[in-house]
């Protein structure tokens, strides 16, 4: 019986959740952007279509606005979590473990998980970490919080999902923020503690994840979506936000003129600040991370940079403050996570938890960077966005532990060799199934390719190689998968005669043997040549780093007063 159900929460049973050691917190749910929650009503305003109360209106605004209230609190527990582990030896364990709330990890099938991440040469590994915020209400306090009462105990989304990668040297971290409206392809999932399967859908909005079967859903979805192996996830509530900014004393933001998030149709959060930097705490805290109309051009945009800007000024905080380092204080706070925070199974206990924490602690602030994932504007369901080609460069970047700040070039171009626990066979011995997977959008598949390529290993002394002319998956670099660790160093043997780079050899459950898909990058020639690498963070993930101390949020001038 996972732990999430453990403490009885609502639906799903994992919304209220608790559970995280003072320097570890970590995403958030968060409610309706504006105010009452999801201000507007529009399209973009996402995946719940009944009506309600909060949106001021009826019909489908009204569980939009839930959506949005999930980002919000992400930003507070990703700070914590940033934060790192300060003085957790001050904690009373006992009574803090007995708060914690826990989950399974993954609940999807193997074919859809990501490979384990692997150690680098120095036997370190990478950290992936799913901070989920739901905008579950099932609890009297976050109801108030969080908006309609048609709205209470109803099933949560996931509004607020970021991926936090800690790299294997500890020397940089990089935080990738999801739409909550990305409509991607989610996988079957099993409820672990029912039973009850939830089929695999196709372009299905993110946020809908949790509700099918709990956050291991959404750790599944991401998996699949971004070939990246999650470690852990973290998941907060509305509640949490107010309790844990309170605990902190504030966190400092700014704002380059005066801003009243309110409209006369009822939409906006309601913050209200005066030009310049203020600390901001409880309720008001809530509101910053809620704010869209009065935030720059008024879109989740703006308000995942306020976002942004708030997690960076509460990383500096925690860091910096003196009085966290005296027991009361971490109480206070290690009091507020524990009573907001689920966990999955591996963190189901402060020593873990700690541990965790202390790895984390060694991320230099000036080496964090906040990104968003590369979208654009679905062209058939408006207001919905969908990854971009940058989003998939950026998964690599992660995938390979390059960092987003641009300060790792002599790691990036170096690719370390895969660890190799098995011999390859002779070149005669290797059977290899080759497929065209030569076909794009706009080009029709290269005939012959997989005869072609069949026939240059063959003259290489790879016997086996076989063509297969079934229809075969269009892949846009030539990649090579085999299905267990026994057949690895065959496929990099096979990978080696071709000149095809170690890091297009992938383990997947999806083929039978060492499988070549000769992809559009290969569409004609003996020779394969590379694509050259550019590890680059693109410009259309927007990063922002967590040193920087001179943001300020620009207001729209409709929102002034």
């Amino acid at each position: 019986m996972s732990g999430a159900r453990r403490g009885g929460a609502g639906p799903v049973g994992r919304s209220t959740v608790r559970g995280t050691v003072p320097g570890t917190g970590d995403t958030t749910s968060t409610t309706a952007d504006d105010g009452t929650t999801a201000e507007g009503g529009t399209a973009e305003d996402g995946a719940r279509d009944g009506g309600g109360a909060e949106d001021g209106g009826a019909g489908g605004t009204g569980r939009r606005r839930r959506r949005r209230r999930a980002l919000r609190w992400s930003a507070t527990v990703l700070t914590l979590v940033i934060l790192g582990g300060a003085g957790a030896g001050y904690l009373y364990y006992e009574h803090l473990n007995a708060n914690i709330k826990s989950d399974e990890l993954n609940l999807g099938d193997a074919k859809d998980r990501a490979a384990d991440t692997k150690a680098n040469e120095a036997g370190q590994k990478a950290l992936n970490i799913l901070l989920i915020g739901s905008d579950a209400r099932d609890t009297a306090e976050n109801q108030k919080l969080g908006g309609a009462k048609d709205t209470f105990n109803g099933t949560p989304l996931a509004d607020v999902q970021m991926l936090l990668h800690v790299s294997a040297d500890r020397s940089n971290m990089s935080v990738v923020s999801m739409p909550r409206d990305t409509l991607l392809d989610i996988p079957k999932c099993t409820d672990p503690d029912t039973g009850e399967v939830y089929r695999a859908l196709t372009r299905e909005i993110t946020n809908s994840s949790l509700g099918r079967g709990g956050p291991g859903c959404t750790v599944a979805t991401w998996e699949k979506l971004t070939d990246i192996h999650v470690d852990h996830f973290m998941m907060i509530d509305f509640a949490g936000v107010v309790s844990m900014a309170d605990a902190i004393g504030g966190v400092p933001v700014c704002v380059d003129a005066n801003v009243h998030s309110h409209t006369s149709t009822g939409k906006g959060s309601g913050l209200k600040l005066a030009e310049g930097t203020h600390d901001i705490k409880g309720e008001q805290a809530l509101q910053w991370l809620r704010t869209r109309y009065g935030f720059e051009d008024d879109t989740d945009l703006a308000r995942a940079k306020a976002q942004h800007m708030y997690m960076n000024s509460m990383v500096r905080q925690l860091r910096s403050e003196a009085k966290l380092s005296n027991p009361n204080g971490l109480r206070k706070l290690a009091e507020a996570a524990t009573q907001a925070i689920t966990v999955d199974d591996g963190l189901d206990s402060i020593k873990k938890m700690y541990d965790l924490a202390t790895e984390l602690q060694k991320v230099p602030t000036e080496r964090i960077t906040m990104t968003t994932m590369p979208n654009r504007y679905d062209t058939a369901q408006p207001g919905r966005v969908v990854p971009t080609e940058d989003a998939e460069k950026l998964f690599r970047l992660v995938r390979e532990d390059i960092a987003l700040d641009g300060k790792d070039a002599a790691k990036a171009t170096a690719s370390p060799s895969p660890s190799v626990t098995d011999a390859a066979a002779a070149d005669d011995e290797i059977a290899v199934q080759v497929h065209n997977g030569t076909y794009t959008d706009t080009l029709g598949a290269a005939r012959g390719r997989a005869a072609a390529v069949t026939e240059l290993l063959v003259g290489k002394g790879l016997t086996g190689a076989k063509a297969d002319t079934s229809p075969a998956t269009p892949e846009k670099t030539t990649v090579i998968r085999y299905p267990s660790a026994d057949l690895q160093a065959d496929a990099l043997r096979v990978a080696k005669v071709l000149g095809i780079p170690a890091g297009q050899v992938k383990q997947s459950t999806e083929v039978s043997g060492v499988t070549l898909f000769v992809g559009a990058d290969w569409r004609s020639g003996t020779a394969y040549k590379a694509p050259v690498k550019d590890d680059r963070t693109p410009a259309s993930a927007e990063t922002m780093n967590a040193a920087d101390t001179s943001q300020c949020m620009h207001v729209d001038p409709a929102y002034t007063w």
